[in-house]
């Protein structure tokens, strides 16, 4: 493609079999893309492509398996992917999870450090090279307003949390993460064609956060209120859909956005010098 058009786009949408992923599935096949859709539990996955193919009028949607957890199902996706899709054009990081006990990826890893970013981060720099050889292309990488609970930036001496473990602090962290990998990553790829964003979906209503991931106490307490005030997956999925797809955003690389409007993040998320920190930690981590 000369220029980005979303409709003779392939666009891979992570965590797609429910909530926020899915959402995002409908809107950019509605749109005209075709749509690789991943899912940890290939049942629900298979069920929520038909879904998904269903609302949105498209039969050019599949669905993969891919467990963030465990790079070597990261890499297994990205070979497959490779070798079926000539041209990969949108990647919307956008599953993620968060847990209210330390636990471990396949490798070793804080789980939620470790699939909030470490998987993400593998998952990308292995398409990359797909990518731009695709451009012009887009990344969208789903933070959270989150990451500003992280003040004091990243616990460098102890981000697998082996000393104290708090859920939502842990959480908050790795979106940061996410925000300073977007910026890292779009300075490295200046003038390739290749843009990547972030953006804060909002307090949605969804699987995310429910008794699988948190604790009772926390869903408890999470669930009423998200009755309430929350908002929906499909109104949630906006900003992503739109970074993805829309010709406004066509030259925007490393900004954060919410509501479709750019934010700005907090400053531990600005910092250039943590960002490059946290890129090569992470190759060093992935066996980059």
């Amino acid at each position: 493609m000369d220029t980005f058009d979303i409709a003779r786009s392939t666009a891979i949408v992570t965590g797609a079999n429910t909530g926020l992923g899915k959402e995002t599935a409908v809107g950019l096949a509605v749109l005209g893309a075709r749509v690789v859709m991943t899912s940890r539990d290939p049942d629900k996955g298979e069920r929520a492509r038909r879904e998904v193919s269903e609302r949105s009028g498209s039969d050019r949607v599949e669905c993969r398996t891919l467990d963030l957890a465990s790079f070597a199902s990261i890499r297994a996706f990205a070979h497959g992917v490779l070798a079926d899709h000539a041209e990969i054009h949108v990647l919307v990081n956008n599953a993620g999870l968060t847990l209210s006990k330390r636990s471990e990826t396949a490798e070793g890893h804080e789980a939620t450090f470790g699939v909030n970013h470490l998987g993400p981060f593998l998952l990308t720099t292995l398409l990359l090279e797909r990518m731009q050889a695709s451009a012009p292309a887009r990344i969208v990488n789903v933070a959270s307003d989150a990451h500003r609970m992280s003040r004091r930036g990243m616990t460098w001496n102890d981000l697998g949390r082996t000393r104290r473990y708090r859920a939502f602090a842990v959480y908050s962290e790795s979106k940061l993460a996410n925000i300073l990998f977007t910026r890292e990553l779009a300075r490295r790829l200046a003038g390739t064609g290749v843009t990547v964003n972030a953006c804060h979906p909002g307090f949605v209503n969804s699987e995310f956060g429910g008794p699988d991931d948190t604790s009772r106490l926390m869903s408890a307490i999470l669930r009423p209120t998200a009755r309430l005030i929350a908002l929906s997956p499909e109104k949630g999925a906006r900003t992503q859909i739109w970074l993805a797809s829309s010709p406004e955003v066509g030259d925007r690389s490393g900004a954060y956005y919410h509501r479709c409007r750019e934010k700005e993040p907090s400053a531990a998320a600005r910092d250039a010098a943590a960002a490059l920190r946290l890129w090569e930690l992470s190759e060093t981590l992935v066996g980059g």
